[in-house]
């Protein structure tokens, strides 16, 4: 059975769960911003949602109330909100803690995290996403399971502090990895060179890593100890500093992690 939902929120996450749960078979009702013209840009695309950018949603024709915003918001909308009788409120977040939901007016709380990078208008098979729920008593957890198991193949039951891991793990593997991709990019074509050279290193990088294991994977001149070749590297940086530092700081890491 469908339930009716209110989206708290209009930007990454909350673009591709409202798409995500309409398309499973539940109806986004009304739709929440602080700046009401936002709200109504983003309803234009589901029929039935009302707009608003008051806390009191008593009046909301929801039962589940997702908070889809940024996470040094979450604890102070979540207090502030004037829900509907036995609705049930939930975060997206992956540092946040349940706790942070809990001077919310309903005790039917929970999490939905989707360990993912999402973006406005950038499709993506959400069926393989993983996500990650919590919930305060059984029953959340099982309504959580239940439309989670809708959305994506792969559904975790999973505490705050392992949700706070995943998040760590995951700035490495994704914003960390996606800033050096920026750097790689500033340095070719700060000599007048395309990043497309580099795209397919990249992929292949990728895919050797996810089929043998990143440990395993790992190649390059920190790896192998060459220590010319790591001078002339840094030496070419010197015009650039911190980027320098930066060079310097992960190669001996990884020489440091590769020691016999």
């Amino acid at each position: 059975m469908g339930h009716k939902i209110a989206i708290l929120g209009t930007g990454n996450v909350a673009w591709h769960f409202a798409r995500v749960l309409e398309n499973a078979g539940h109806v986004i009702t009304h739709v929440f911003n602080r700046e009401i013209e936002k709200a109504e840009k983003f309803a234009l695309d589901f029929f039935n949602a009302s707009t608003g950018n008051s806390t009191d949603m008593s009046q909301v024709d929801a039962s589940l109330f997702i908070l889809a915003i940024s996470d040094d918001a979450i604890e102070e909308i979540a207090q502030t909100l004037v829900l509907p009788h036995g609705s049930m409120l939930i975060h997206t977040s992956g540092s946040i803690p349940l706790s942070a939901l809990g001077y919310a007016q309903t005790q039917n709380i929970g999490v939905l995290y989707p360990v993912q990078t999402l973006s406005k208008g950038q499709p993506i098979d959400f069926s393989k996403v993983p996500l990650c729920i919590e919930g305060e008593s059984q029953e959340t957890l099982n309504t959580l399971e239940e439309i989670a198991s809708g959305m994506s193949e792969t559904v975790y039951p999973l505490s705050s502090h392992q949700r706070k891991v995943i998040h760590l793990a995951a700035v490495f593997a994704c914003n960390f990895a996606n800033h050096m991709f920026s750097i790689s990019k500033k340095i070719l074509e700060s000599n007048q060179m395309t990043f497309e050279l580099l795209q397919p290193l990249i992929v292949e990088t990728l895919n050797k890593s996810l089929d043998i294991g990143p440990e395993n994977a790992q190649t390059g001149p920190a790896k192998r100890g060459d220590l010319e070749t790591l001078d002339q590297q840094f030496n070419a940086l010197s015009n650039d500093a911190e980027l320098a530092e930066i060079y310097k700081l992960v190669s001996q890491h990884i020489m440091d992690t590769y020691a016999d």
